[in-house]
This record gives structure tokens, sequence and C-alpha cells, in this order.
């Protein structure tokens, strides 16, 4: 809602920045903290960490630029000028550019990735929810008109329309980023199986943002009736819940093998 925090000179310090920064500052931490606890890795931690949010804003900003294809060719300024270049983004994207990354440098260090994954995405949930916050100082992501006692007006200045009474929907992603952080944190103490808690997210994330996109009134892009995120989820979710159910199905024939045996 006031996203110029700071200024020094000709230097501006944004709401919507300093909220990634500190999500991930503090996601970090937290994770490095349990990590020592633990026993794991942390060099490795912070290889992922850094690997994860580097590719997810680039896999964030290349789905943006396909959803928005029509409006890249027509100005491209509009969108790769500067400091357009720096916003505009779609969370799936990153989830897949970050998941992408993950695979690979995993591989490369021949590590489990599932088994890191699910050790530190209750803290990518958290840095998302930081984000989301980010979103709200800016004005962007902002929902439709209402009369609800939960509405807000922004300012002049914001990305979202001024005067007008809206939907926080920044807010309510916020407060289920921060619920699946929360949930997947709990279930990751009494689950070992690798896979299940990055299957978990997937799960949560996608019925959340299926969920609030009914209530978002931003320009961001359409399939038919649905907006593109929800489209997405709804492809995700099926293909979330069928490789969860394959996962623990391989898992639970191997462990009846090595019983027999």
């Amino acid at each position: 809602m006031h996203n110029d925090i700071l200024h020094i000179g000709n230097f501006t310090l944004h709401g919507y920045s300093l909220m990634i920064a500190l999500g991930f500052i503090i996601g970090m931490s937290l994770c490095l903290l349990k990590a020592k606890k633990d026993k794991k890795n942390g060099d490795i931690i912070t290889d992922i960490g850094m690997i994860t949010i580097l590719a997810g804003f680039l896999g964030g900003k290349i789905l943006y630029l396909i959803v928005d294809f029509k409006n890249l060719i027509a100005n491209p300024k509009s969108v790769l000028g500067f400091p357009q270049v720096f916003s505009g983004f779609v969370v799936f994207g990153g989830i897949i550019g970050g998941f992408i990354a993950v695979c690979i440098y995993s591989k490369i260090k021949k590590i489990n990735a599932l088994e890191y994954l699910d050790y530190m995405i209750p803290f990518i949930a958290l840095v998302q929810g930081f984000g989301r916050i980010g979103c709200f100082l800016a004005g962007c992501c902002y929902g439709g008109p209402t009369d609800s006692f939960l509405g807000v007006v922004f300012p002049q200045g914001s990305i979202a329309p001024a005067g007008v009474k809206l939907w926080p929907t920044q807010l309510f992603s916020a407060f289920g980023d921060f619920a699946i952080a929360g949930i997947l944190l709990l279930v990751s103490t009494k689950n070992k199986k690798n896979g299940n808690i990055c299957i978990l997210y997937l799960i949560l994330y996608s019925v959340g943002r299926f969920i609030v996109e009914f209530f978002r009134n931003d320009p961001r892009g359409a399939v038919g009736a649905l907006s593109t995120s929800q489209f997405i989820s709804i492809i995700m979710l099926p293909i979330a819940i069928a490789l969860g159910l394959v996962l623990n199905f391989y898992k639970k024939k191997e462990t009846n093998n090595e019983k027999q045996n």
C-alpha cells in the first residue's frame, strides 16, 4: 500500500523489494538453524536457496512473457524495458523453474533432490508469504471491488486502482502461504518419505491459488473462463495427486520386498 519505504538521494527502497529480501533472509536463516539441529549440510541448503530464488525469478518471468505474449510483441519496452523487467511474474513459472534448477544441481552434486526440496519447501512457502505482503505494499495482484469490511482502499500511486474498496487478495495469498508453511513443517515431522512434502505443497498451493483467483481483478491472462493460474492449478492438482499415489505405491512395494528379504 505504501511501496516507497525510504528515499536517499536518487535511491528509493521499495516495499516489494524489501519484503522479498526480508522473506529470503528470514526463511534461509530459519532453514539453516533447523539444518544445524538436524545435522543437514548447510552449504548445500544455501546453494539450493540461492539457485531456487534465481531460477524462480527467471521461470516466473518467462511464464509471464508467455502469458503476456501479445503485449510483448506489440510493445516490447512495456515488458522488457527498465524498470518494467523487474516486475511481472507468474508464481507457477517460478515453481517450475526452481524445481528444474534444483534437479540439475542435485544431479551434478549427486544428492537426492526430493530429500532437500522436502526439507526446504516449507521455508520457500514462507518466503512466498513475505513476497505477497510486498505485493500488497506495491498494490499489484489486487482484488475486485467489494463492500466487505475486509476491503482496502489503495492510495494514489499504487498499481491498484486508487480510491476504490478492493479485496486484499495479496493478504489472502500471504495468509495462505504462511498457513501452508506451517502445515508442511508439521507434516514433515511425521512423514519421512522423500517427495511427499513437495507433493503436499503443490496440492495445497494449487487449491489455494485457484480459490484466491476468484477474488482477483488485475490483468493476468485467461484461458477461457479461467485465469491462467486457475488453468495451471487445474492441471497441477491431479498431476500432484497422481505423483503422490505412484510415489507412495512404489515405496510401499519396496518396503514389503525388504521385509520379505
